[in-house]
């Protein structure tokens, strides 16, 4: 079933879609044939504008959970052979300290509604009874509506549809390890293996991602990537992390 056949979600498409024409339309004396592509990257940086105070809440809460390692890790230490202890006792602690656990996840969530529709723009060939016009729009000769995965099954994939792909998973790939180097969390010998290299994969499934959903919604994926490393880069100097163990070694 196509969840977009459902009146609020077929509107919903249909306006994004008149927008996206509409953009589309006004960048064409500046960008030319690339002017939809250059739609879908201002409307992604509108769009992670618009999220900056998502940002600076994901910043303090990552700062706030790191003040909280050293007392973290006393629950765990106590309560580590009682699991539902534990987890009552983590989240009490949580509760005590007005922090949430799941800040860090505001700002994909925030964003999987705009990913969503984008993805759903460039894979109807119909939107409200008329013709799609966004699929004939292109990127250097490659239409916004491929994927990788669609142009290797039709048969489609030519030199230019494998290096625009390339050129998008390796930014994202590249701000992926930017973010592992330079902003992971520090380093807790208390959590869970599994925890730790879920932590160092977890960027690079965007790269993944963007192997499966139009070009459109790669490029998408790519500047909005891009955006969060700097942000985050950025708010890291304004909400330091500092989990209570460099100032006992300053102490001590």
């Amino acid at each position: 079933m196509d969840l977009f056949a459902l009146p609020p979600l077929a509107a919903l498409l249909d306006l994004t879609t008149q927008g996206l024409l509409t953009l589309t339309a006004l960048l064409s004396p500046v960008a030319g044939g690339a002017a939809a592509a250059l739609a879908v990257v201002l409307i992604t940086l509108v769009v992670r504008a618009a999220l900056i105070p998502v940002g600076v809440s994901q910043a303090r809460a990552e700062r706030d959970r790191a003040r909280l390692a050293p007392r973290l890790r006393a629950v765990r230490e106590r309560w580590g052979k009682n699991p539902e202890r534990l987890q009552r006792e983590t989240m009490q602690l949580y509760r005590d300290a007005g922090v949430s656990p799941f800040a860090g996840c505001l700002p994909v969530l925030a964003q999987a509604p705009v990913v969503g529709l984008l993805y759903a723009v460039f894979l109807h060939s119909t939107v409200a009874g008329h013709a799609n016009a966004l699929l004939t729009q292109q990127l250097a000769g490659v239409p916004l509506g491929t994927s990788l995965l669609t142009a290797v099954g039709g048969g489609t994939a030519d030199a230019m549809t494998l290096a625009l792909v390339g050129i998008i998973v390796a930014v994202i790939a590249g701000a992926g390890e930017l973010t592992r180097r330079f902003l992971r969390p520090p380093f807790d010998p208390a959590t869970p293996r599994s925890v730790v290299v879920m932590t160092a994969i977890l960027p690079f499934t965007t790269a993944v991602v963007a192997l499966f959903v139009p070009l459109a919604a790669g490029l998408y994926l790519a500047v909005t990537t891009v955006w969060t490393f700097a942000q985050r880069l950025i708010l890291r100097r304004f909400y330091p992390i500092d989990d209570g163990r460099a100032a006992s070694r300053r102490g001590a």
